[in-house]
């Protein structure tokens, strides 16, 4: 009896696509296919890494190609493509050089890859995961975006260099916009169920010092894009972002039915409808699922709807260049 093995594609040979191929292989979550557009990238990036297997341990298949048709049969479709930011650039001023490459590219994934879930990465986030489904047209819980874990990972390490403390016992969501209006939720962060405000209190025996700390963890967890941009000089965060988006790979190839925060599209949940925003959803083999729609206090949801409202802002001046 033959075993079907998944196919994960990655659109685009770059920084973030080398390391989602290395990490896709040795986490055996199936046979992965690098497109891009420069020929010889993708296939010496495969070759590369192919070459390890017997250190890394795996047995599965990496190829490269400039071939769109090669993607063919692709169970999950990362994309990646597009302009990294460089020092003194926001997401949103890449906005106009992106939005063109990713409508090209979920052009051709309507094509060549029509049953794959898609992930997109390519900044500004939200906007690129709108263009992508309406480029593609596939259903909305098809088309997610890679934001919402990555920020929620970076909010967790803050706090836990902070406070001294293991990551892996502490949840830390991040909602909203990928961008500077994200809304990471201190009420709800906690380590191992214990809220982090309290732990800060007890660290500093000030309520006023603890919540000046966490305004700063804040600050930088919105920032924290930017400070990796401007100590590389040259590029953007790679390692992080393939990290979390093979995170979401392995929940959907493996229909974990995680509850991850993802760049999800809205249906009337958190008083928002028609638009891509990051919220907590469950993720498993069809994509996004339920929404889980957490209560939020006065001041949480006036920053989410501040987050979503230059969401729309991003949407509409894509709309405006006739995307």
């Amino acid at each position: 009896m033959s075993i079907s093995v998944p196919k994960i594609a990655l659109v685009g040979g770059g920084q973030i696509g080398g390391v989602l191929a290395q990490l896709c292989a040795m986490r055996r979550l199936g046979n992965v296919v690098i497109f891009d557009i420069v020929d010889g990238l993708p296939q010496g990036k495969a070759l590369d890494i192919m070459e390890a297997s017997r250190v890394d341990g795996f047995d599965g298949s990496i190829t490269g190609t400039t071939d769109y048709k090669d993607l063919a049969g692709s169970d999950v479709v990362i994309v990646t493509s597009g302009v990294p930011r460089k020092p003194g650039m926001s997401r949103d001023d890449l906005l106009t050089i992106n939005a063109k490459i990713i409508k090209s590219v979920g052009e051709n994934l309507k094509v060549h890859a029509p049953n794959a879930v898609v992930i997109v990465i390519s900044n500004p986030l939200d906007a690129m995961v709108t263009l992508m489904q309406k480029a593609t047209g596939f259903p909305a819980n098809r088309v997610i975006g890679q934001a919402g874990v990555l920020d929620s990972s970076r909010f967790a390490s803050f706090i836990a260099w902070e406070l001294g403390v293991s990551v892996k016992d502490i949840n830390a969501p991040v909602l909203g916009g990928h961008g500077d209006t994200m809304v990471p939720l201190v009420r709800y962060a906690n380590v191992g169920g214990l809220p982090v405000m309290e732990l800060l209190e007890r660290k500093y025996k000030s309520a006023d010092k603890a919540k000046e700390v966490m305004e700063k963890i804040v600050q930088r967890t919105r920032d924290a894009g930017g400070e990796v941009v401007n100590l590389l000089k040259t590029g953007s965060a790679f390692y992080s972002p393939a990290s979390a988006a093979v995170q979401m790979t392995e929940a959907i190839l493996r229909d974990e039915k995680r509850v991850l925060p993802v760049c999800a599209k809205l249906n009337g949940e958190f008083g928002v409808n028609g638009y891509y925003v990051g919220v907590l959803a469950t993720l498993g083999k069809d994509g996004s699922g339920v929404v889980q729609e957490i209560a939020l206090n006065a001041e949480e949801q006036a920053m989410f709807d501040k987050s979503v409202n230059a969401v729309k802002t991003l949407v509409e001046d894509m709309g405006r260049l006739g995307l």
